[in-house]
């Protein structure tokens, strides 16, 4: 390309940035979740008219709403409420905003003013009630094998919070039924200890305020990888924590070690998640994928995997750090692999090799009943720190951080002004 080409080119692609800068974004002005016993209403206030579509996907039931040309300001998103279980957005590529809720199965879904085509409109409300028989408050999604006991919410034992959204840790105990997982050489299963672990570390998540767990099996029952997967996503989970218990051949090598996603298993999923691009229709902070150019969506699922997966270790190494205080660590830092129960896409995920049950040392650590409670204890105190690192948006941890920096701010104000600084 010549130089003068080159300039005519940039030149072309500043004044198309300048001219849609100059439309004046239409911005969210505010979002309200009301919740009362058997239903629910979601609020949508806009600064102006603007063309507006919204729609839903299953699995998990997920009510989508486009907001062409809008901005959303930087006020935090209400906490999850009622029908609705969780909620995110984020903007499109053609420059409108994606709100995202993830909202009970039972619930009926209902637009009020609107019958969903494209419109202009300044405001937007959906209700939500509870099928006869059930409370919306209380509802849960309950999926299981033939047989076989449902994925159970843990309850939480302290009060709910008095504002912001729990974070939710699924909570995936390895194996189970049919497959025991590694089996040591005083015929302890990996599929029993791991069990153990992952409810400890469950109940222990749910004493904490402003956490909440969610495990993909409570009892010994077999669930295939991407069903452990599913049953995540439908939880609404933040992050994904499955606990297993290692086997090599040479008894000598004993530890613990922590897991994430490697890039060549991103690269061999990426393919799967485009084919089925319904699915794929909030990832990357609500970007679809079915009016992209194939190119064009292979990236996009790259940056969501690439995000996921730099957040998966940014998680994983505070575990890791944590896991050093009750056992010897096999791997001095998070190792990479391609795990199939890691790819999910859109959650950060880490798998916990706990101990060696191969060992004959670690499986006498993971026979003690206090070795297992060390061990859960030391994964929450990783995954706790790393939910005060890095808040999500809405969540209680995000609230309190503003609340210490406001104090902090209100601390030193005083001397600040005293030094001429304010």
């Amino acid at each position: 390309m010549t130089g003068r080409l080159w300039s005519w080119v940039v030149s072309a692609l500043l004044l198309a940035i300048t001219s849609v800068s100059a439309q004046a974004a239409t911005e969210l002005r505010s979002l309200r979740i009301e919740s009362q016993p058997d239903t629910t209403q979601i609020r949508i206030d806009l600064s102006a008219s603007t063309p507006t579509r919204w729609f839903v996907l299953d699995q998990p039931r997920r009510l989508v709403v486009d907001l062409s040309n809008t901005v959303k300001s930087k006020q935090v998103l209400p906490p999850a409420s009622g029908a609705v279980r969780a909620l995110r957005a984020g903007p499109q590529a053609n420059g409108d905003l994606r709100l995202v809720f993830e909202i009970d199965p039972a619930a009926q879904l209902q637009p009020v003013g609107t019958d969903g085509s494209s419109n202009r409109t300044a405001a937007l409300a959906f209700s939500l009630t509870s099928s006869p028989g059930t409370s919306v408050a209380g509802a849960s999604t309950v999926v299981a094998p033939v047989g076989r006991a449902p994925l159970k919410e843990v309850k939480a034992a302290h009060a709910p919070p008095t504002s912001g959204r729990e974070v939710i840790v699924a909570i995936d105990a390895g194996h189970g039924g049919q497959d025991p997982g590694a089996i040591g050489r005083a015929g302890t299963y990996e599929k029993d200890v791991v069990l153990d672990i992952s409810k400890r570390l469950a109940a222990r998540i749910n004493q904490e305020p402003g956490m909440r767990a969610v495990l993909t099996r409570d009892g010994d029952y077999f669930l295939k990888h991407r069903e452990r997967i599913r049953r995540a996503r439908a939880a609404g989970a933040q992050l994904f924590v499955s606990v297993h218990a290692d086997a090599v051949r040479d008894p000598s090598v004993s530890g613990s070690s922590v897991y994430v996603l490697s890039e060549k298993g991103a690269s061999d999923e990426q393919s799967r998640w485009l084919a089925d691009r319904e699915n794929a229709a909030d990832l990357a902070g609500g970007i679809s994928l079915d009016d992209k150019d194939p190119v064009i969506a292979s990236v996009l699922v790259d940056l969501a995997q690439s995000a996921q997966i730099g957040q998966s270790v940014v998680a994983a190494e505070r575990v890791l750090r944590s896991l050093r205080r009750v056992n010897e660590v096999r791997k001095p830092q998070v190792q990479q692999a391609g795990f199939l129960v890691l790819k999910s896409p859109d959650i950060p995920s880490m798998l916990v090799e706990t101990a060696f049950i191969s060992s004959p040392s670690d499986e006498r650590l993971l026979n003690i009943e206090s070795k297992r409670a060390e061990l859960a204890d030391a994964i929450f105190d990783g995954v706790r720190q790393f939910f005060l690192d890095h808040p999500p948006e809405g969540s209680r941890f995000a609230l309190e951080r503003e609340r210490d920096r406001a104090r902090t701010v209100v601390a030193t104000a005083p001397e600040a002004a005293a030094a001429g600084k304010l």
